[in-house]
């Protein structure tokens, strides 16, 4: 259990990280906080979620206020994902918890040649920079594509 002090209101914020995967439902809960949509079948969440690498969370009573995880082969390709912050904790410093956390677990796995990347939401680009992620600017590495189905 980590004790955090809320800035704003001066209110002690008791926490519990861990590296063991949301259920379902509460991934799907913390998804829409922030206005992300969800696959229809809790069959296929569960499965996605069964199928990542890694997985950081933070609970904040018994409401998962925090994630993220990695998914990709685990050799060459490793993936953020779903690198969530509840809106009424965001500020409180825990996507920092959760970043560092994936950054420790990379350390551990990531052999030199392998590739880490992510798609960060617009406005979030300077939060991985500070974790050395590089913008896609186009120049010299091309720019990031993705496709929505």
């Amino acid at each position: 259990m980590v004790t955090l002090t809320d800035k704003n209101n001066r209110n002690d914020v008791d926490i519990e990280i861990s590296h063991v995967a949301p259920s379902a439902s509460q991934f799907i809960q913390l998804r829409e906080s922030i206005g992300w949509n969800n696959l229809d079948s809790l069959d296929e969440i569960e499965q996605s979620i069964q199928s990542s690498l890694f997985w950081i969370t933070i609970v904040r009573g018994k409401e998962l206020v925090a994630c993220g995880r990695v998914i990709g082969d685990g050799y060459m390709y490793f993936y953020l994902q779903d690198i969530i912050v509840h809106p009424k904790c965001q500020g409180l410093g825990f996507g920092q918890m959760v970043m560092n956390g994936i950054e420790q677990w990379l350390l551990t796995k990531a052999k030199k040649g392998a590739t880490i990347g992510l798609l960060a939401a617009k406005g979030k680009e300077d939060f991985y920079a500070r974790f050395e992620y590089l913008k896609r600017d186009g120049s010299a590495l091309g720019l990031g594509m993705c496709k929505f189905i």
